[in-house]
């Protein structure tokens, strides 16, 4: 059952990568991930953070239930379940633009 979620959730996040990018800029090679991994931010943070500083990253997660569900499950996770699921989803396509999205979601959502 774990194995199968966690199937799941690496390919809804391969749709986050993707969906993500929308808006991003130039990314870093090997991003630092403390600041998504110790995030203290609820779901709704995130979400506020993201709607508020990335609109177009925002209208393509809103239109993906596995990336909602995703986020949902990263930000229920404790730090070593969220350095796994960022680990499991490290070479899906378009990862590379999406992290600094997401890594400015989980820094600036204590804002919100």
């Amino acid at each position: 059952m774990i194995r199968l979620l966690s199937t799941r959730l690496a390919v809804g996040v391969g749709g986050l990568a993707l969906s993500l990018t929308a808006g991003a800029g130039v990314a870093s090679a090997d991003p630092n991930i403390d600041s998504m991994v110790n995030s203290p931010c609820t779901y709704d943070q995130a979400m506020a953070a993201v709607h508020a500083e990335n609109p177009t990253a925002a209208r393509y997660l809103d239109q993906s239930p596995p990336n909602l569900k995703f986020l949902q499950v990263f930000l229920g996770s404790s730090a070593d379940q969220r350095v796994n699921l960022l680990n499991q989803i490290k070479n899906n396509p378009g990862i590379d633009q999406a992290l600094p999205v997401f890594q400015q979601m989980m820094t600036s959502c204590v804002n919100y």
